[in-house]
């Protein structure tokens, strides 16, 4: 009995099989961790007397919190496996290459498609800048900062090392599926309004980023896809997220028409606007790195 258990937990490196170590991770991230920190962010938001809502300094202090979590239980297990840091998709000596600007451009050209089909086909009205020049520069390096962070903190928790262990316990394409909708899941469960058209779209997105890792070697490219993203739909669009408007946004911007072509409270990542772009990246990505092979964990 004991020896059958030792066969199901251990590999026969001594060491305790991927999929145990992915669970571990992401529970102990999870459940462990990130509520651990509740209380040091909370007293961080009173200091800093970030007002309640949705803006650039409240997510960077999100994204901060993430980004420890996501720090912590990737050094230990990298202290675990005798292994570097920056040795799960995220070397830092590549943090500025070509890849994290051509993500970034892949994300600036998909919601900026997105957002401009909006408005010819009558679902966003743009009625001029949504402040003076100053302030909007002001609030541009702010929401920069923050998306840039917080998009870094869910790539390094989500598809650096549970992605890689995942992948060496059941493969690759099992791995990036099961991460894809517990990703989904945990927008979901978060944010109001939530809807299986936005589900469909972080399932999706999350895929493609999975699969830039797999083509490119490096998290790199799906780290300034992401951070990009988020800082195209809430500085530059305005978008609501979760009923929420952006504070310091770029654009006074009005979103009128039905749901399927706005997203709702949702904003322009649950408008089915969004499925084409996000076939078209997929096939540009196959396309530009198809004949460089495969990266393997």
């Amino acid at each position: 009995m004991i020896q059958a258990l030792r066969q199901i937990l251990i590999a026969p490196d001594g060491k305790l099989r991927a999929v145990w170590r992915a669970a571990i991770f992401y529970v102990a991230g999870t459940y462990l961790v990130y509520p651990l920190l509740e209380l040091p962010a909370a007293r961080a938001a009173e200091w800093l007397h970030l007002s309640p809502g949705l803006t650039a300094g409240n997510l960077a202090l999100n994204g901060m919190r993430n980004l420890v979590v996501a720090l912590l239980c990737t050094g230990a297990f990298a202290l675990y496996e005798c292994r570097r840091l920056d040795s799960y998709g995220l070397p830092f000596d590549r943090a500025f290459c070509l890849q994290t600007f051509e993500g970034a451009l892949a994300a600036v050209v998909l919601v900026g498609a997105v957002g401009l089909a909006m408005i010819a086909l009558g679902g966003m009205q743009i009625r001029g800048m949504a402040d003076e020049a100053g302030a909007l520069a002001l609030s541009a390096l702010a929401w920069f900062g923050a998306t840039a962070c917080a998009g870094l903190a869910e790539e390094l928790f989500f598809r650096a090392y549970f992605l890689q262990t995942l992948w060496k316990g059941i493969g690759f394409w099992p791995a990036a599926i099961l991460i894809a909708f517990v990703f989904a899941a945990d927008h979901y469960f978060y944010k109001t309004g939530e809807n299986i058209w936005d589900v469909i779209t972080l399932v999706s997105l999350s895929l493609f980023m999975s699969f830039t890792v797999l083509r490119t070697g490096t998290l790199w490219f799906a780290a300034g896809f992401h951070s990009a993203f988020n800082f195209m739909q809430l500085f530059v669009i305005g978008t609501p997220n979760g009923a929420r408007f952006p504070v310091g946004r770029l654009f006074d911007a009005q979103f009128r028409g039905p749901a399927w072509l706005t997203g709702g409270v949702l904003g322009t990542e649950a408008s089915l606007l969004m499925y084409p772009a996000i076939t078209l990246l997929w096939l540009y990505v196959w396309r530009r790195y198809r004949a460089g092979g495969p990266f393997r964990p």
